[in-house]
């Protein structure tokens, strides 16, 4: 039988590919940069793992913004991360 194939996609933060599954996908929309709980809103996309130093190297190369093709300032990445732990719980 086949061996189902996983997919994978890199971290932002980290620069590791993981499953697709244990990454939060952050889109970019009319409304800006959002967290995509659901991985198919519309627009461009991030991963980001669920782990809060990675949010905070990805906030420090500015990976976040570039990888969106947006630029972000610090009080929207600041909001981004208060919506990604209501949403996601990431660990402290």
């Amino acid at each position: 039988m086949k061996e189902k194939r996983i997919p994978m996609r890199r971290c932002v933060g980290c620069m590791q590919s993981k499953p697709k599954r244990e990454l939060i996908r952050i889109a970019a929309g009319e409304n800006g940069a959002r967290p995509d709980p659901t991985g198919k809103a519309n627009g461009r996309g991030v991963y980001l793992c669920r782990d809060r130093e990675c949010f905070l190297k990805a906030k420090k190369r500015k990976s976040v913004g570039r990888g969106l093709g947006v630029e972000l300032t610090a009080g929207q990445m600041e909001l981004l991360l208060g919506e990604l732990e209501e949403v996601f719980g990431i660990e402290h």
